[in-house]
This record gives C-alpha cells, structure tokens and sequence, in this order.
C-alpha cells in the first residue's frame, strides 16, 4: 500500500512539476512521470518492508521476554 501511495506521490509531483513551469500537465516530460511514478514506488517498498521488519522484531523480542519471564505475566482470576 505505501508503494502505491508514493507512486501516486511521485507522479503528481512530475505533473505538478510541469503545471508549474507552464507545460501541458499530462502531455509534457512523460519520462519524468514515469521516472518519478518508479521512484516513489520503490521508495514505498524498501520503507513498507522496513516497516515490517521493525515491527517483527519488537515482536519476536516482546515474544522472547514474555517466554522467559513468565511470572511477571501470570493470568487467572486472583
């Protein structure tokens, strides 16, 4: 999801670009929008698995704790 959002990101930005310097939006530097597009997505990839990685890893640790102290995580009524 992260991928597709900065594609999107990316490809605004190559058409704001345009509007900006006064070329048709759309039409001008479709290198540039593809190039862009491209980047954002591969941007959203490496910090979406990122992401996922960091999250994993606090998961595996609070995990390994909880395994190794279980006193400290006692359920049951009283």
């Amino acid at each position: 999801r992260g991928s597709a959002w900065l594609g999107l990101a990316g490809w605004v930005a190559a058409v704001l670009d345009n509007a900006f310097n006064r070329r048709p939006a759309l039409r001008a530097g479709l290198h540039r929008q593809v190039l862009f597009t491209s980047v954002g997505w591969f941007v959203g990839y490496y910090l979406t698995k990122h992401t996922e990685y960091v999250h994993a890893k606090r998961d595996r640790e609070l995990f390994e704790y909880i395994r190794h102290h279980p006193e400290d995580f006692k359920t049951g009524g009283t």
